[in-house]
């Protein structure tokens, strides 16, 4: 029989990720089965300056957070060894990294996720990683709004060369 300071510390870490899934606006479950210690510290480097956690939980330990935060769905792909990346503020990030990385080494399997508290699959992970960062989308916005204001004062300063040249 487990005794009570080990019972303790496993619903401790249970809190503590059931936390992060309800914190987390994306978070991606994959299995790392194959992939040596260099291409692991690559992943989680490049994790690491996104701002980005990747954690390595045991299934039945993820399986009683998801209970806890109501994403059950998420349990059917808790098969085998499985790394869990919690994102931050960007919803894009996590699954851009991960879908670029497993491009390059194989032996990454996208599992699924959780996007802004809603269950996805892997092709929904995949879907999200090739759209822009929000970096990239408020860009792209700005871009946009300045086009009308950037065609007027061309407009405007053609006409100003023109009756320059007629003067």
């Amino acid at each position: 029989m487990a005794n009570a300071k080990t019972i303790q510390a496993k619903q401790d870490a249970v809190d503590i990720v059931t936390t992060k899934l309800r914190k987390s606006v994306t978070t991606v479950v994959a299995d790392y089965r194959g992939l040596n210690v260099t291409q692991i510290t690559e992943l989680r480097k490049q994790l690491r300056e996104a701002g980005i956690e990747m954690t390595v939980l045991k299934n039945s330990l993820l399986r009683r957070a998801t209970a806890a935060t109501e994403l059950t769905e998420l349990d059917e792909v808790l098969v085998g060894p499985t790394v869990v990346v919690f994102g931050g503020e960007d919803v894009v990030a996590p699954a851009k990294i991960l879908n670029d990385f497993a491009k390059k080494n194989v032996a990454l399997e996208l599992k699924g996720g959780v996007v802004e508290g809603k269950v996805v699959s892997v092709d929904q992970i995949k879907a999200l990683a090739e759209l822009p960062s929000r970096d990239g989308l408020l860009s792209m916005l700005l871009s946009v709004l300045q086009a009308p204001v950037r065609n007027f004062a061309l407009v405007v300063k053609a006409v100003a060369e023109k009756e320059d040249q007629s003067a």
